[in-house]
């Protein structure tokens, strides 16, 4: 019995040897893919180096923000418009007609003559502009006359500048006070009036001649080697709207090309997501857009008089690059590199190969904590080509902008929640991004490159890096809470005063939106409570 326990008990005792050795080898191995696991999750959250962002920081800065520092003179004009509605129309009637005297007057005399930047008649016709635009709420019936003359005002400055050297930082304030500031007075108004008294979406400009194909676009005829200059929907569409010395309308550039044969168009252009793309005109304004400027080469350029069909074989120039071989999207923002393109480049390196030179003058970008931000999504280059600079270009005629009453909305709001950010990135903010999900985001990254590889698009742009990414993630999800709480506050300004409330007032709205009653930057996930910000 003894030997048959102790048997017994030795059969057990391997057992259970045998058993702990395999929970021993799986408790091992179990060990191994926890040390694996947590030091690769150590390794993939190591941060990216700073130093290409410093550098870039650290360029010369070759030139100096614009401010219209008139915050006094919004609020002014602002009071005039209510004080003249209050009135009623025939109070100011008879001033409206004297400035649009004055204005024909001014505009006659340079139709018929050459003039200089510095001249004092585009300093008096920015202020009628300005001066009149706060009287038309009162009489929405003569809006219509008003928005005639700023865009008679607008195709005179074009023809005017087509002399003026473009690298005088005087000349392009007085282009940009004029044309971006004339736009502004305009669209004030026509949120301010009701619907039926608006302008219609597509307002014409110059009817430059070309002898290219064409094709029908929101009503209009569009030719091959045409210019597409849009604003987009997204937060970052507005960032690079506004992320410049001179902040602007527009974010995207795309180039036109006309078959000769069909008049079918393809639009060629750079997506952020997938580089170098072609598309029909029907995808083109499919994507959300709320506002789209068509800019042709000027007729009477030489390069144009002596070959008609120049712009046209720049058009098929863009193309026949599209078509050949991927091109990744440049986030550098390095007009001279060939091999990658961002949206400005599909214009310029186009007309560049027919020796055409666009953007006379260059962008700059001198805010440091604008510059900062934009190193984080990747930008290196910080005198560059920004879509929104192309319209005051002379050498390019404005044959027609679209926009219509809500994208005016979206863009209002898109654009004061920015400027409030960029306020805030220049007094210190951080672009920030969540760091431990940066592990996940670089193998997404792996996982994108792969897709690349075999010409698919990922998750993650070509290009951009998973920190770049987790930043943009932030900075897009932040620029919503903001304008989701603006929204509110805008609705509670136009119950309140029975009117839209002005730029300027959305733009000090966004700004204490920005910020909690202490001062401290909202973070993500804060909102600020229903009350704490109404002054």
């Amino acid at each position: 019995m003894s030997k048959t326990f102790t048997a017994a008990f030795g059969w057990i005792g391997g057992k259970v040897r045998f058993r702990a050795m395999r929970v021993g080898r799986k408790g091992g191995w179990l060990a191994l893919a926890g040390g694996v696991l947590v030091s690769g999750y150590l390794l993939l959250s190591i941060p990216e180096s700073e130093i290409p962002i410093a550098t870039a920081v650290s360029q010369p800065v070759r030139g100096e923000p614009f401010r219209w520092d008139q915050d006094e003179v919004w609020r002014t004009l602002e009071a005039e418009m209510t004080d003249s509605r209050g009135r009623g129309c025939a109070a100011v009637r008879a001033g409206i007609e004297d400035h649009f005297r004055e204005m024909d007057r001014r505009l006659e005399d340079l139709a018929h003559r050459s003039a200089r930047a510095e001249e004092a008649v585009f300093g008096e016709l920015e202020r009628l502009t300005f001066q009149t635009a706060p009287w038309i709420p009162a009489c929405p019936d003569r809006l219509a006359d008003f928005s005639e003359r700023v865009t008679r005002l607008g195709m005179e400055v074009k023809r005017q500048s087509l002399h003026w050297d473009m690298g005088d930082p005087d000349v392009r304030r007085t282009l940009y006070r004029l044309l971006y500031g004339s736009r502004g007075a305009i669209e004030e108004i026509v949120l301010q009036v009701p619907p039926r008294y608006a302008p219609p979406a597509l307002i014409p400009g110059k009817e430059e001649p070309s002898a290219t194909p064409w094709a029908a676009l929101l009503g209009i005829r569009i030719h091959s080697g045409d210019i597409l200059v849009s604003r987009g929907g997204a937060a970052t569409s507005a960032l690079i709207a506004r992320g410049n010395d001179f902040p602007g309308n527009f974010s995207h550039v795309a180039l036109v090309r006309v078959d000769p044969g069909t008049h079918l168009a393809s639009i060629v252009e750079a997506h952020i997501e997938r580089g170098v793309a072609v598309s029909s005109l029907e995808d083109y304004v499919r994507d959300v857009k709320l506002r789209v400027l068509v800019l042709r080469l000027r007729a009477d350029l030489a390069a144009v008089a002596a070959d008609p069909m120049l712009p046209h074989r720049a058009a098929e120039y863009a193309l026949g690059q599209a078509r050949r071989s991927p091109i990744p999207y440049d986030f550098a923002m390095d007009f001279g590199d060939p091999g990658r393109w961002f949206c400005s480049e599909v214009a310029s390196a186009a007309y560049g190969r027919y020796g055409v030179r666009l953007w006379m003058g260059l962008s700059h970008i001198s805010s440091a904590g604008l510059r900062r931000w934009l190193a984080g999504f990747g930008v290196r280059h910080f005198a560059t080509q920004e879509p929104s600079d192309l319209e005051y270009d002379p050498q390019l005629a404005v044959v027609a902008e679209w926009r219509d009453l809500e994208a005016l909305r979206a863009d209002h709001l898109d654009n004061a929640v920015t400027e409030a950010m960029l306020e805030g990135a220049e007094s210190g903010d951080p672009l920030e991004h969540d760091a431990p999900l940066l592990p996940l985001a670089r193998l997404v990254k792996l996982y994108s490159r792969g897709l690349n590889a075999v010409g698919r698009v990922g998750p993650i742009p070509e290009g951009m890096s998973a920190t770049a990414a987790l930043r943009y993630r932030w900075y897009t999800r932040r620029h919503e809470r903001i304008k989701a709480a603006l929204i509110e506050a805008a609705d509670r300004f136009r119950r309140e005063k029975g009117y839209e409330p002005p730029y300027w007032k959305l733009v000090e709205m966004a700004r204490e939106l920005r910020c909690t009653p202490g001062g401290a930057v909202l973070q993500q996930g804060d909102t600020p409570r229903s009350g704490e910000n109404d002054r």
